[in-house]
């Protein structure tokens, strides 16, 4: 039978069509662009992690949380936790918005994948559903960036080396998938339960709203760089400078300046409320406030404030290292800021007092939290080993009179004087060995002065009273061996002896200066001790301060954040106390 022709037209264009898409079939096989079929089932996101690193993050390794995103993920037999019917929940973008936001709370949103999310999320939102391997690729790296993100808006980035603020082990004891499974991924409110993790202290929140402030002036500075002057070292008042626009827009920017001082709009002449506008700058910087704008001064003029938001960003690190309550309040003392501060209930700050610290050269005070136990009037001085041999025994060797003349005297390891005058070169070798040792005795000539605030830590670190009162008034004060002068050790020791009864303030000056013999007195009840680096600060009415960043912290942290993740455990990022001859109770 003949078949009739348009059937063997319909028989040919279909025969072509077959062969039309074997060969565009085989072509894409063949293609090295074509993408592979993924793995069915749980594969992808085992195969992934197993790797534990992942292309696609900012910080591709991620070996510092792959057991914990193991576990995370063995609780659904390796399901999707962000992605539903191929698309993200409502929790995994809600989430993804608080990563982009991270420099809100003092955070770099690129650590954990901030700017990336955008493009991310847009393509899961497509007509059709990725491929399983691109949704295990996008739940993995929200996952890691959420653990990266959780754990470090509540215990800090690094943790430094032999730094102790409390309790060390709260990054170990925190079951960090068990959170993220309970808390976040069902979550009707993501950002707020992310918010409960960062540290509830009022001081913190202040910080954080002070951060935020200058987060806008920085994007609206021009960064003019003034110059310095050109005659002489410093522009007194009343001297022409070309920098006095610049001067005034900056001063009004920070809050020195009012914005309704009355400046002439094309002037040069330093004077008048642009000095005392200088003068609050000064003391807000830790400078003399004289108003003359020296080196110092102009160095912190000319400091971007993209620098001041790092500072404020250091003071939110150095508080997620604390523990979250303290009972008492605690003393705090700041040690660039040369200031102590005692806080008593709802972080009421009750007590302000200037201190010395150690010297930014080789005698840093360490950074630590201990609980003060007790305090002694008219303590001795036992000098320390590094002391004794390299500055007190050249002293006596070119002056037999030296013990006397300073309330010295050589003690056996008994504590029995051997002698408070006159040293034999037997003695003085024993001196050198550590053999027999010095002491100070009693009195208003005491280094350590008239009290002695102890709260036993393993650096021999301590506060105390001096007689070099003149040392206060300085504006810049680190000038002590690694212990913390007190400016008022009368008025602190009232405030700490609140709850030991009978200990009144005329009670407390007849033990400090009368007597020969050292008094201990126990506290009732033990006072936290702080001791924080914190190169600005924020006070109660919203004045921001910022302070040198004389030893060196502020710089250390900033090199070991940027080396990225794996964040390694035990950054020094800040040393926790001087070498072992430099801790000397002085």
């Amino acid at each position: 039978m003949k078949i009739p022709l348009f059937v063997r037209r319909a028989n040919e264009v279909s025969l072509l069509f077959v062969v039309f898409c074997t060969q565009v079939a085989a072509a894409a096989a063949r293609s090295p662009s074509a993408p592979q079929a993924a793995p069915s089932g749980p594969q992808p996101l085992r195969t992934l992690i197993e790797a534990g690193t992942l292309a696609d993050l900012r910080w591709p390794d991620f070996s510092d949380c792959r057991d914990d995103a193991k576990r995370f993920y063995e609780a659904s037999n390796y399901s999707l936790a962000w992605i539903t019917d191929g698309h993200p929940t409502s929790q995994a973008l809600a989430a993804t918005t608080v990563l982009e936001r991270a420099d809100q709370v003092g955070l770099i949103p690129e650590d954990y994948d901030g700017p990336r999310w955008k493009d991310r999320v847009a393509a899961l939102s497509g007509g059709q559903p990725a491929s399983e391997d691109v949704q295990a690729r996008f739940d993995l790296a929200l996952t890691v960036s959420l653990m990266r993100y959780v754990s470090e808006v509540q215990f800090g980035r690094v943790k430094p080396q032999r730094v102790r603020l409390g309790d060390d082990d709260a990054r170990s004891k925190f079951d960090l998938p068990r959170y993220l499974r309970d808390q976040i991924i069902g979550s009707g409110d993501v950002p707020a339960a992310l918010s409960q993790l960062e540290p509830p202290y009022i001081l913190y929140r202040r910080t954080e709203d002070a951060l935020h402030h200058y987060m806008q002036l920085a994007s609206q500075d021009d960064g003019e760089k003034l110059p310095p002057p050109a005659k002489k070292k410093t522009i007194d008042p009343g001297d022409t400078y070309p920098g006095v626009p610049r001067l005034v827009r900056l001063l009004k920017l920070v809050g020195d300046l009012p914005p309704d001082a009355v400046v002439a709009a094309d002037s040069t002449l330093y004077k008048g409320p642009i000095v005392d506008a200088m003068k609050h700058f000064q003391e807000r910087h830790g400078l003399e406030p004289d108003g003359r704008i020296g080196k110092d001064t102009l160095d912190q003029l000319n400091t971007p404030l993209s620098t001041r938001v790092r500072q404020l960003e250091f003071t939110l690190e150095r508080w997620r290292w604390a523990p979250r309550a303290y009972n008492p309040p605690p003393i705090l003392v700041n040690i660039p800021e040369f200031i102590l501060r005692g806080f008593g209930p709802g972080e009421t700050v009750e007590l302000t007092m200037r201190v010395v610290v150690g010297r930014s050269y080789r005698a840093h005070t360490p950074v630590f939290s201990q609980e003060m136990s007790y305090l002694v009037f008219r303590p001795y001085w036992n000098v320390p080993l590094a002391i004794q041999r390299d500055e007190i025994v050249p002293k006596i060797k070119k002056d037999p009179g030296y013990l006397a003349q300073n309330q010295l005297e050589v003690v056996d390891q008994r504590g029995n004087v051997v002698t408070a005058s006159a040293v034999s070169d037997e003695q003085l070798a024993k001196l050198n060995s550590g053999a027999l040792s010095i002491r100070q005795r009693p009195g208003p000539k005491n280094s350590l002065g008239l009290a002695k605030f102890v709260f036993p830590n393993e650096h021999n670190v301590y506060l105390h009273s001096t007689p070099a009162q003149e040392l206060f008034s300085r504006t810049r004060r680190d000038f002590s061996h690694g212990c913390i002068r007190v400016e008022d050790p009368a008025v602190l020791a009232e405030w700490i002896l609140q709850g030991n009864k009978n200990w009144t303030k005329d009670k407390i000056v007849e033990a400090m200066n009368n007597g020969t013999d050292s008094e201990q007195v126990n506290l009732s009840q033990k006072r936290p001790v702080v001791i924080i680096y914190a190169t600005a600060v924020v006070l109660p009415d919203g004045e921001v301060k910022f302070f040198q960043d004389i030893y060196g912290h502020d710089a250390r942290m900033e090199k070991a954040l940027a080396r990225g993740y794996p964040r390694r455990r035990g950054m020094t990022v800040t040393s926790a106390a001087p070498a072992p001859h430099q801790r000397v109770g002085s």
